[in-house]
């Protein structure tokens, strides 16, 4: 790497710190993957779409660049799957050729497409600059509202997503949290879950039932979010009545 290649992605959050890359050409996943942890990225390498949204936190990464063309789910369907439960950066880097894939990728919701072959660099170019642009601090500027009386989470289009008991207590532990990821073990004890796999399956299954009910009820970006190894952070303000 030369000095001008250091000045570019030098500095604090230039680039994610954690990435998702699916392709399944091998060859060309191993020199971008070792290229961007040169850069200090941690790179996550998937060969089939269906192994990444079957990763334990598949919708954890600071970043993702995919492929189109896959095993297991289209790219296009990725996409749109990933943005429905992140607000995380999206790359497409893809040989497909037809008239309308760069109206179908960015409609899917990604963020940039460049077509193959493409240099390393400019990949990384490209990554640096969503990044920078989507930032790691999440939506914000958006309210989500917990009703305890009614038992409901409102979403700031103003639809009532209905909680469960055990909803509301994972909704009463975000709020505590205030923004900071809550530890797997703080909810498995509030929920009254011993340790264990069959612990942390029930966790899993809680998270995701809850993730589906807030997807049915609002297009909104569901900003309940897991932390590789750590827990779960509501990425948006949370407030309640």
């Amino acid at each position: 790497m030369n000095c001008v290649e250091k000045s570019l992605f030098s500095g604090p959050s230039m680039l994610p710190t954690t990435l998702a890359l699916v392709d399944d050409d091998s060859e060309y996943s191993e020199f971008l993957s070792q290229y961007l942890r040169d850069q200090g990225v941690q790179v996550d390498t998937f060969g089939d779409s269906n192994d990444l949204l079957a990763h334990h936190d598949a919708y954890g990464y600071g970043f993702y660049v995919l492929d189109l063309m896959l095993p297991g789910v289209d790219g296009v369907e990725l996409v749109k799957v990933l943005r429905r439960r992140t607000d995380a950066g999206v790359l497409v880097v893809s040989g497909r050729v037809a008239p309308d894939v760069f109206t179908q990728v960015l409609g899917a919701g990604a963020d940039m497409y460049l077509s193959k072959p493409v240099q390393f660099d400019q990949v990384a170019l490209a990554i640096q600059s969503i990044h920078r642009r989507t930032g790691p601090a999440g939506p914000q500027g958006t309210v989500w509202k917990l009703d305890r009386r009614a038992r409901q989470l409102v979403a700031p289009d103003g639809a009532r997503v209905e909680l469960s008991e055990t909803d509301v207590t994972v909704i009463e532990c975000f709020l505590e949290a205030d923004g900071e990821v809550v530890s797997r073990e703080t909810l498995r004890s509030r929920l009254g879950k011993s340790s264990g796999a069959d612990a942390a399956d029930g966790l899993n299954a809680t998270i995701y039932r809850l993730r589906r009910r807030i997807e049915r009820a609002t297009p909104e970006l569901v900003p309940l979010q897991s932390k590789s190894g750590v827990g779960y952070v509501f990425r948006a303000n949370l407030k309640a009545y």
